[in-house]
């Protein structure tokens, strides 16, 4: 079967949609493009299954949209398998309009976050013939491609699966994620377009970067705005021999110089000891950068040296705020000492920290606000943390978050198109301008002399130069993002 594993365009004045392997959705005005991990290996599972598949990433392509919808007219596939998330559901609610318009004999599957915590949704608001919900949609892409190749005469649907049978929708019951990651093959990169990925994203000093994901997905996993808990409520990992493999033969295949690891929790304990003495025997600490997510707290000064040794470079932290109250609620499991001890140990062995922050937390007075906008400067300009990203929090549809605000009347509006972090939709003690405005002021500490003259003072070589050069351009980008409407 030809199919098709797409993400149709979205042209829109806000910017580049962050629709790929983005636990929080936005539109950047400087472009990033992040490498789409579980849909990867689900066109390197097909492929290998002996499918035609077509690696269809309009947005990291940079196709209008009457471009992407004209080619797939011209030569379309049995099945398209398309990911959305809250903010733009809407938008593929019409672009599977048109596709089933055009083509009625195509095949369509939903997955992603929204339509897993809402699945019945988009059956009623599009022509949608199937809906995955939990996060193993590589398994379960395949399940419904041999489902559908037989007319539902051999394959079984995975656990998980919503689906159209006449006038009927129909489901197989509550997704298990019962699948051993060790079997997943090694990601088909070239299949997979992973150039596009590789240069315009803000995680990597030295490029060409690309990513891995060894875990699915956090291991605390109970953060109550998060909306990947929906499609991971548990945690599962590779063993750390299968990541050393994968990251030889994208040394020695493709010359990357940087890998991002996008679990949403790198593994800790005697697993990222052995990753670390294996990048240190196989000589990889030599050739390339090592990135992860991790969680104020989960290491010690010594694992952080012992990190540092295998050449790890930019480690990233959910901040999130600079009140224990805000953090308690958040179900975070840190409070705001711990974030700046870890920071700084972090920092000390020679990593660069790199903090996430939100503004406009319902119960968060402005005064609250502010003191995690003076956390933020605080721990930039001390060089505690290397970089920041400051958002506005967002209640994700599946959340506890969302359900609390739904629950007590916090919501301001349901209509998702608004729920692209650009401004509150929860109710707020102060003007929705003013969390804009703070977010910006976190942004603003970049023209600090204080902040300016640590940077500086760290360039080493010319790869330093061009990253800070990078950075500014984004730096400029997140300030148009978070302008406030006239």
């Amino acid at each position: 079967m030809k199919i098709s594993i797409s993400y149709p365009p979205i042209e829109s004045s806000k910017g580049v949609p962050l629709l790929t392997q983005n636990r929080q959705f936005q539109y950047f005005h400087a472009p990033c493009y992040i490498y789409p991990m579980v849909p990867a290996y689900a066109a390197t599972i097909l492929k290998q299954a002996g499918h035609e598949v077509i690696w269809d990433d309009a947005i990291a392509q940079k196709k209008t949209y009457f471009e992407w919808l004209d080619a797939f007219n011209k030569s379309p596939s049995d099945i398209i398998a398309i990911e959305a998330k809250t903010p733009i559901i809407k938008r593929y609610w019409q672009v599977i309009k048109d596709i089933k318009r055009d083509n009625p004999k195509t095949t369509v599957v939903l997955m992603g976050d929204h339509v897993t915590a809402l699945p019945s949704e988009s059956f009623e608001k599009c022509p949608v013939d199937f809906v995955i919900t939990g996060g193993d949609y590589d398994f379960a892409l395949k399940a419904i491609v041999e489902f559908v190749e037989t007319d539902g005469k051999q394959g079984k649907l995975e656990a998980g699966t919503y689906y159209r049978e006449g006038q009927n929708i129909k489901n197989t019951g509550k997704f298990c994620l019962s699948h051993d990651l060790n079997e997943l093959p090694f990601i088909d990169r070239e299949l997979t377009h992973w150039k596009d990925y590789a240069f315009d994203n803000g995680n990597y000093k030295r490029r060409p970067g690309t990513y891995t994901m060894v875990g699915r997905d956090c291991w605390w996993g109970k953060c109550a705005f998060c909306s990947w808990t929906t499609l991971f409520p548990q945690f599962r990992t590779r063993k750390p021999e299968l990541l050393l493999d994968e990251i030889g033969m994208l040394i020695e295949k493709y010359k990357v110089k940087e890998v991002f690891d996008d679990t949403g929790t790198f593994p800790v304990g005697d697993w990222l000891g052995k990753f670390c003495d294996g990048m240190i025997e196989r000589g990889y600490n030599e050739k390339i950068y090592f990135s992860c997510n991790m969680r104020f707290g989960a290491c010690t000064p010594e694992r952080y040296k012992l990190m540092k040794k295998a050449n790890f470079r930019f480690l990233l932290f959910g901040l999130e705020s600079a009140n224990a109250e805000t953090l308690k609620r958040l179900n975070k499991g840190t409070n705001p000492q711990q974030c700046i001890d870890s920071c700084r140990e972090c920092s000390k062995a020679g990593l660069e920290p790199h903090v996430t922050i939100m503004i406009g937390y319902p119960w968060e007075s402005q005064d609250d606000a502010k003191k995690t906008v003076a956390l933020g400067r605080f721990l930039l300009k001390k060089g505690y943390a290397k970089t920041l990203q400051a958002t506005v929090v967002i209640p994700y549809p599946g959340t506890p978050l969302f359900k609390e605000c739904e629950e007590k009347g916090r919501l301001l509006t349901k209509d998702w198109d608004e729920y692209d972090m650009r401004r509150p939709i929860m109710k707020t003690p102060y003007p929705a301008e003013e969390a804009q405005k703070m977010v910006r002021e976190l942004y603003k500490v970049a023209y600090d002399p204080e902040f300016v003259a640590r940077r500086l003072a760290s360039v080493r070589d010319l790869d330093d130069v061009k990253f800070i050069g990078r950075a500014a351009k984004s730096v400029i980008g997140h300030l148009t993002d978070f302008k406030p409407k006239k």
